[in-house]
């Protein structure tokens, strides 16, 4: 009897946690979530964030997924907080770092505060591998554009951020030169 109470208890938990799931507690359509996947050539000249240009509603959960076979990557927003980096996302908005993910695994944040989000690849920064997901809409109260600062950002990196007007425009950007 014990073993079976325990057992219910224990799917009951899951159940629990399956439920609370922010994407299930917000009632969300499928499209709530948008995935970014992460990716390389087979010998790894060249890696990128495909799209690496997006835009979300606020409450969108992003999955990013390493698609790469041959590399690990991060999905690691510019702030303070992490590894001291300049602040390249709205003031009101959480941080968030995946930690090297290996081939096939996700990491999963929701962002929540309308504007700016620029993220990058830990390891691969100075190649360029950089995203950037704008939220909302400019017309949305507490809206915040893109960062100015640009000290502690590599030339290759800023070359790399889409335009905000071509990602509100088209909704996913591609980065140029991608399979």
């Amino acid at each position: 009897m014990t073993r079976h109470r325990r057992d219910v208890l224990e799917l009951g938990g899951g159940l629990l946690a399956a439920l609370s799931h922010p994407a299930i507690l917000r009632g969300a359509p499928s499209d709530a979530v948008a995935v970014v996947e992460m990716a390389g050539t087979a010998r790894g000249e060249r890696v990128w964030f495909r799209p690496h240009g997006l835009h979300v509603n606020p409450g969108t959960l992003v999955r990013f997924v390493n698609r790469d076979g041959g590399n690990s990557h991060t999905a690691t927003a510019y702030h303070p907080d992490l590894y001291g980096r300049s602040l390249r996302i709205p003031d009101a908005a959480t941080p968030w770092d995946s930690g090297f993910l290996l081939p096939d695994a996700q990491f999963e944040v929701m962002l929540t505060v309308p504007g700016v989000y620029d993220y990058y690849c830990l390891p691969h920064e100075m190649a360029g591998m950089v995203g950037r997901i704008v939220v909302g809409r400019p017309t949305d109260a507490g809206w915040q554009g893109p960062a100015d600062d640009t000290d502690d950002v590599p030339e290759a990196a800023l070359n790399g951020f889409a335009p905000v007007d071509d990602i509100l425009a088209q909704g996913t950007i591609q980065q140029g030169g991608e399979p």
